[in-house]
């Protein structure tokens, strides 16, 4: 397994920070309470004190969204050249996007990309498109907490537990509740696996990670797709518990003996959970590292249509099956100039420079001629003015 990186663990401890900080459902409702990642901000009372030494007279950004971004956003923020002060409030995808389109800040942020209704109502709102960003992929991982069965796999010379998409399924619908259920052992031959129950924990609120995990598991399991479906939200079986954003997910499973969660790989990875393998659709059991999440964008690049909402299913090759897509929403008519400049820069920046820090925290990163067409998708931010 890849060690966490020390600039990994630092914008996760900041993250922790924001959170408490931010005091929960009161900052969700309030995005003017974010950091910038820890430089002074500029406010009416302090008007020359920007973040990284911005000018006053350099627009500042307000954004608000997932979580599953949030470890490379904050050094994003930090670490931008042009030195772009922003404020990020990170309150999950489902908040990002209702504040979009609320208008009561500058760009969203969310791993699920605006409905038909939602594109309808975004030109109704503002008279222009909405705008979708890409600037980043990530793996969401099947996590557990289970040391007697990491032991039973160490102990059969075997690197991590095997899942398929199936069974994954099947433990959060609960049809399958015990560790050495049979279709697990069938995955895992050689290994003594320990009984006990699996204790499902999801997200409690709405969420571009949720989404990206069960727009995958609608793809391979016919009995998920026709009883629970796919959203940021889904009703969820009785006999699973909720957390609240990535970090809340991460806490449940590290307190429930025997339980199994979905989380963004940095979380897991920061937080010391055991990830699972996950069997992808040429039939590998690929365990999730940078190098394999970047597999699933790579193999669609070419297909991605015009107005950049797509879904990275059906992965094969050396791919970690369940990947998605962290995407900026801007408009494309409405902002001050000096805003629509500030946010322009700071993406053109994150697109083109931002590579590194994306990597280094498990993130991979858009490039090639890709990179070319997020461009594009940057220089419409109101150009329809």
């Amino acid at each position: 397994m890849r060690s966490f990186s020390t600039k990994a663990a630092a914008a996760l401890l900041a993250f922790s920070l924001l959170a408490a900080a931010c005091g929960g459902d009161d900052a969700a409702g309030d995005p003017t309470a974010a950091s910038n990642g820890g430089d002074a901000q500029e406010t009416d009372d302090n008007p020359d004190v920007g973040g990284d030494g911005v000018s006053a007279d350099r627009a500042d950004l307000l954004g608000a969204g997932a979580t599953f971004i949030t470890p490379v956003m904050l050094e994003w923020i930090r670490d931008n050249e042009p030195g772009i002060a922003v404020n990020y409030q990170s309150i999950g995808s489902g908040g990002g996007i209702a504040q979009f389109l609320e208008e009561t800040v500058d760009f969203g942020s969310t791993e699920r990309y605006l409905t038909d209704e939602e594109v309808a109502d975004a030109r109704e709102i503002r008279g222009c498109d909405a705008i979708h960003i890409p600037d980043a992929f990530g793996g969401v991982v099947p996590a557990y907490n289970n040391p007697a069965l990491d032991a039973a796999l160490q102990a059969a010379g075997q690197d991590s537990l095997v899942l398929t998409g199936e069974v994954i399924a099947d433990i959060f619908m609960t049809n399958v509740s015990q560790w050495d259920d049979p279709s697990i052992a069938a995955l895992n031959p050689g290994v003594d696996l320990p009984g006990g129950d699996i204790i499902p924990v999801h997200r409690s609120d709405g969420s571009g990670t949720t989404y990206i995990f069960v727009r995958y598991l609608a793809d391979v399991s016919q009995e998920w797709n026709d009883t629970i479906g796919y959203g940021s939200e889904v009703d969820w079986p009785a006999g699973t518990i909720g957390g609240n954003g990535n970090e809340g997910v991460a806490a449940e499973v590290q307190q429930q003996p025997g339980a199994m969660g979905y989380l963004s790989i940095a979380y897991a990875i920061e937080n010391d959970i055991t990830m699972a393998s996950v069997i992808n659709a040429d039939g590998n059991a690929v365990y999730p590292t940078v190098a394999s999440v970047s597999e699933g964008p790579s193999s669609i690049i070419d297909t991605i249509p015009d107005d950049f909402r797509y879904d990275i299913l059906g992965v094969g090759g050396d791919g970690f099956p369940i990947v998605g897509t962290h995407w900026v929403l801007a408009w494309e008519c409405g902002y001050d100039d000096d805003v629509a400049s500030s946010l322009q820069d700071f993406l053109r920046w994150v697109v083109t420079e931002g590579d590194d820090l994306a990597v280094d925290l498990l993130y991979s990163p858009v490039t090639g001629s890709f990179e070319a067409r997020v461009l594009g998708q940057i220089d419409r931010i109101n150009a329809a003015e």
